[in-house]
C-alpha cells in the first residue's frame, strides 16, 4: 500500500510542477518487501528439506526396526568354577594372585603332602602283606589239591585190590571148605582099608601059625598093612592140611576185608583232604578279596595324595580368592573361583520381540564398559521359559486379581572370537550391554 501512495503522490507532483531533467531525478530505492520474501522462501524450503530428511529417517527406522530387535536388559555371563579342598590339610603354597589369568591344569594351591605320603606307604605295605598271604594260600591249595588227588587215586586203587583179594580169599575158602570133606572121606577110606588089612594080617598070622599059609603070603599081607597104615597117616595129613587151608582161607578173607576197610579209610581221608582243599580255596578267595581291598586302599591313598595339589579345571581368571599359606582347610571349603574364558551374553527380550528370532541370527552388542567398541556374535539359543518360571517362587495367576505383564525370555548370544580379540581379559560376567539382533 505504501508503494501505491508514493506513486500517486509522484503523479500529482508531475502535474503541478514543471518538468525537470532526467539527470535531476533521484535514484530508485530498493523495495523493502523483496528481502523478506526471499527469507520466507528459504525458511519454507529449509523446513521442507528437514521434513524430507525426517521423513526419510522415519521410513528408514521403520524398515530397520522391522528386521531388528533391541534390548538393554542384557549382561555378560560365564562359567564360574568354584575351587574347593577335596581333603583336609594345611596350605603349604599359594601360587596365584587375585584376578590372575590361569590356564587349564595350572597348579593353584599345594597342601602339605607328608601325612598322605605316610598313608600311601602304609597302603603299599598292606598290599604287599595281602599279596603274600594270597600267595601262601594259593600254594597251600596246590599242595592240598595234589595230595588229595594222590590219596584219592591210591585209596581207590587199594579198594579195588582189596575187593579183588576178598573175592580170591572167598574163593579159596570155598575151595578149602570143599577139600575138608574130601580129605575126611579119604581118611575114612584109609581107616577102612587099614582096618581090613589089619584084620587080614591077624587072620594070616593065625593061618601061618597053623602053617596053613606060607611065610611069603604073611609077609605080603604085612606089607599091605603097612601100606594101609601109611595111607591112613597120609589121609590124616590131608585132613589136617585141608583144615589148615580152610583156616588160612578164612583168615585171608578177614585180612583182605581189613585191607578193604583200611583202603576205605584212606579214601575217606583223601575226601577229607579234598574238603580241606576246598576250605583253602575259600581262604584263597578271602585272601584275593583282601588283595583287591588293599589295591583299592592304595589307589585311594594315591588319589588323596594327588588332591594335595589343587589345579585349575579350566582356563580363566581367578576371583574371590580366600586362601593363604598356613591356613588349615577342610573338605569342601571354598578357596577361590575360576571365571572361565569365553563369556557370552544373556539378553532378556520381551516375548513380543521373539516372533522372528531364531538361532544363528547376527547380533550386535554394545557393552557399557566399552561404548566405542562393537562386539558381534550370533544367537545361540532361546530359553525354554521366562525368567519368572525359573524363579524360586513362581507366580500363581490362578488366584486374585490379574494384571498382564509382558514377560521376558532370556536369549543366549555367543560372541565371535574376532570381535572379542584384545578384550579377552577385560570382559567380566555381569557387565551390562545393549543387544541388537538382526531377525532377517
Amino acid at each position: 500500500m505504501h508503494t501505491y501512495l508514493i506513486e500517486d503522490k509522484a503523479m500529482s507532483e508531475a502535474v503541478l510542477e514543471p518538468p525537470i531533467e532526467e539527470s535531476a531525478i533521484a535514484p530508485e530505492l530498493p523495495k523493502p518487501g523483496g528481502i523478506a520474501g526471499r527469507k520466507k522462501a528459504l525458511l519454507i524450503w529449509g523446513g521442507a528439506a528437514v521434513l524430507v530428511v525426517l521423513l526419510g529417517l522415519g521410513v528408514r527406522y521403520i524398515f530397520w526396526s522391522a528386521h531388528h530387535e533391541t534390548t538393554d536388559d542384557a549382561y555378560l555371563a560365564g562359567h564360574l568354577h568354584p575351587i574347593s579342598a577335596r581333603i583336609t590339610g594345611t596350605v603349604q603354597q599359594v601360587l596365584i594372585n587375585d584376578n590372575q589369568h590361569v590356564v587349564e591344569g595350572q597348579t593353584l594351591v599345594i597342601l602339605d603332602p607328608n601325612d598322605y605320603k605316610v598313608r600311601l606307604e602304609q597302603a603299599k605295605a598292606a598290599l604287599d602283606a595281602a599279596s603274600r598271604r594270597a600267595d601262601t594260600a594259593e600254594a597251600a591249595i596246590r599242595s592240598t589239591s595234589q595230595s588229595a588227588t594222590a590219596q584219592t587215586t591210591q585209596a581207590q586203587g587199594s579198594i579195588g585190590e582189596a575187593k579183588a583179594s576178598i573175592q580170591a580169599a572167598k574163593a579159596a575158602v570155598t575151595a578149602a571148605e570143599a577139600g575138608v570133606p574130601r580129605a575126611h572121606a579119604q581118611l575114612q577110606e584109609a581107616n577102612a582099608t587099614l582096618q581090613r588089612e589089619e584084620t587080614d594080617l591077624h587072620r594070616y598070622q593065625d593061618l601061618y601059625s597053623k602053617e596053613q599059609v606060607s611065610r611069603q603070603t604073611l609077609d605080603h599081607q604085612r606089607a599091605s598093612y603097612q601100606v594101609a597104615l601109611a595111607g591112613q597117616a597120609a589121609a590124616q595129613d590131608q585132613v589136617r592140611q585141608a583144615q589148615a587151608q580152610l583156616v588160612a582161607a578164612r583168615q585171608g578173607v578177614v585180612r583182605t576185608e581189613a585191607q578193604l576197610t583200611n583202603s576205605e579209610g584212606g579214601l575217606q581221608s583223601a575226601q577229607a583232604t579234598v574238603l580241606e582243599a576246598r576250605v583253602r580255596e575259600g581262604q584263597f578267595a578271602i585272601a584275593q578279596a583282601a588283595v583287591a581291598q588293599a589295591e583299592a586302599s592304595l589307589q585311594n591313598a594315591k588319589l588323596q595324595l594327588s588332591y594335595t595339589i589343587i589345579k585349575a579345571p579350566v582356563s580363566g581368571r581367578i576371583g574371590r580368592k580366600s586362601v593363604e599359606a598356613g591356613q588349615r582347610v577342610q573338605i569342601g571349603q571354598p578357596l577361590m573361583a575360576v571365571v572361565e574364558d569365553h563369556p557370552w551374553v544373556v539378553a532378556n527380550f520381551k516375548e513380543t520381540q521373539l516372533a522372528k528370532m531364531r538361532a544363528g541370527q547376527h547380533v550386535e552388542v554394545l557393552i557399557d564398559t566399552f561404548p566405542k567398541h562393537k562386539f558381534y556374535g550370533h544367537v545361540d539359543s532361546l530359553a525354554p521359559g521366562s525368567g519368572n518360571e525359573f524363579a524360586l517362587l513362581p507366580p500363581d495367576n490362578a488366584t486374585g486379581n490379574f494384571t498382564k505383564i509382558v514377560q521376558r525370555i532370556p536369549v543366549k548370544v555367543v560372541l565371535d572370537d574376532d570381535s572379542v580379540r584384545g578384550y579377552e581379559n577385560l570382559l567380566s560376567p555381569g557387565m551390562s550391554s545393549v543387544v541388537t539382533v538382526t531377525t532377517r
